[in-house]
């Protein structure tokens, strides 16, 4: 199958690799011609424009900077809308606007060209390694037609659901870790100003209850199945601890600006009445800001911790 590939840079340039080492004929194209030096080296074909990439390939993925080269790149005078022909297939590994991903499926699918935005998750290493997570949202059918590509990428290659879901999947993550890496700053920059050693400090707490885990498996106990009771800890004790948690951050001199929020979430569901409820209750107020209501079969959750655990 002849591939096409845009964008060289630190995560494209080792997936375009791992096609050609996976056997595929490759066609690139990067705004800088150098870029492609070791593929074309390893067999590759350079095109000078989007459009002449699409016009000799059946599939082709792009691994760009953002929205604005994403458009450009699909839709511009020189862009793949003009050269991919009817019954081609065009993956989008950027980290994109969903939004705008739906707007070019719009256009290309007038065309008869399958669209799938398919975001990945593992940074430079795992692009090498191949050992990345590729959130893909679109046609199913194309998705497994089309998956021993993937899969020439990325060892967790996964359909989220319909177009613009990948890239949904994409920002959640790297938003949840982003806001989770400020707060770790912030309360370890407590504990350490408090005198402890930060060695002694991290060797202890990866060995807590939220260490042990998964960071997103935490959603399995109370949010993601929408049950929370019977309780299993107390939100009135969860106040206190992040109480007294702030109250060092002030005696040592350490901005607590973050930890300050989650105790005025956690103070807004106490004066709910939530103090006996189990202190996952507090995640509740943001559900009922959003309008949404979680039910999660606990089965089908059970289910893929099972899997991920044999695998």
């Amino acid at each position: 199958m002849n591939v096409g590939f845009i964008g060289l840079g630190l995560m494209g340039a080792s997936m375009a690799s791992n096609l050609q080492a996976a056997g595929h004929a490759l066609v690139v194209h990067d705004s800088r011609r150098q870029a492609a030096a070791p593929h074309l080296a390893a067999g590759a074909a350079w095109k000078d424009t989007p459009r002449l990439v699409a016009e000799a390939v059946d599939v082709v993925f792009t691994s760009l900077p953002g929205p604005p080269e994403v458009e450009s790149v699909a839709l511009g005078a020189d862009g793949l809308i003009h050269g991919l022909r009817k019954g081609a297939a065009f993956f989008d590994l950027s980290t994109n606007a969903p939004a705008l991903i739906r707007r070019i499926h719009a256009a290309f699918k007038d065309k008869g060209v399958d669209v799938l935005d398919a975001p990945v998750s593992g940074g430079p290493i795992g692009a090498k390694t191949r050992r990345l997570a590729i959130w893909v949202g679109g046609d199913r059918a194309l998705f497994d037609r089309h998956k021993p590509l993937l899969d020439a990428m990325g060892d967790q290659a996964y359909y989220v659901g319909p177009i613009g879901a990948g890239a949904v999947a994409k920002l959640v993550h790297n938003c949840s870790s982003t806001a989770i890496r400020a707060v770790l700053a912030e309360t370890f920059s407590m504990g350490v100003k408090a005198g402890v050693d930060p060695l002694a400090l991290w060797k202890a707490v990866r060995q807590g209850a939220s260490g042990r885990r998964r960071t997103f498996d935490t959603l399995v106990d109370k949010f993601l199945p929408g049950t929370y009771d019977p309780p299993s800890f107390a939100l009135k004790l969860l106040h206190k601890d992040v109480s007294l948690a702030t109250a060092v951050g002030r005696e040592v001199g350490v901005p607590m600006r973050l930890a300050n929020l989650v105790l005025a979430e956690l103070t807004e569901a106490l004066n709910r009445g939530w103090g006996d409820k189990d202190s996952s209750t507090f995640m509740l107020l943001e559900a009922e800001r959003a309008g949404v209501e979680l039910a999660v079969p606990p089965e089908a959750l059970r289910q893929v911790i099972e899997q991920d655990s044999r695998s």
